[in-house]
């Protein structure tokens, strides 16, 4: 694990620093992660561990298919899934290595910043950024 960068006094200070932090803090991505629907069809799709296609994935959805192809859409531009065009069908497949080496980048930034990582006695990392006593 890195080691912690200095820590600036103030917010406003933390907001001028540039850091990998900020580059892994993907909007894209939270914003595709963060709707129920979304993550209905993204996780329909890992555990099935295929492609599948819109109608397919329409029919696991309490929403229209129209729908379903809008949330897809927003999947894709964020490189959660996939696409693939295939004559008129396009099929879909969960980005599973590409968005676990994203989150786990996250996580590494995260860390490096994270004051309270340190275990009993600062001797090692912790798995968590939880407060020393309480895991």
């Amino acid at each position: 694990m890195p080691v912690m960068p200095t820590q600036p006094a103030t917010p406003e200070a933390a907001t001028r620093i540039v850091a990998a932090l900020d580059l892994h803090l993907d909007q894209a991505l939270f914003r595709a992660l963060s709707d129920a629907t979304r993550l209905r069809v993204f996780s329909a799709l890992v555990k099935v561990g295929r492609p599948c296609t819109a109608s397919e994935l329409a029919a696991c959805c309490q929403v229209d298919f129209s729908v379903v192809n809008k949330h897809l859409k927003v999947l894709v531009e964020a490189e959660v899934l996939a696409a693939a065009k295939e004559g008129r069908s396009v099929w879909y497949q969960a980005r599973c290595a590409d968005l676990c080496d994203r989150l786990h980048a996250l996580i590494e930034a995260i860390a490096a910043w994270c004051p309270n990582l340190a275990g009993e006695g600062g001797s090692g990392p912790r798995s968590c950024c939880a407060p020393v006593g309480e895991d």
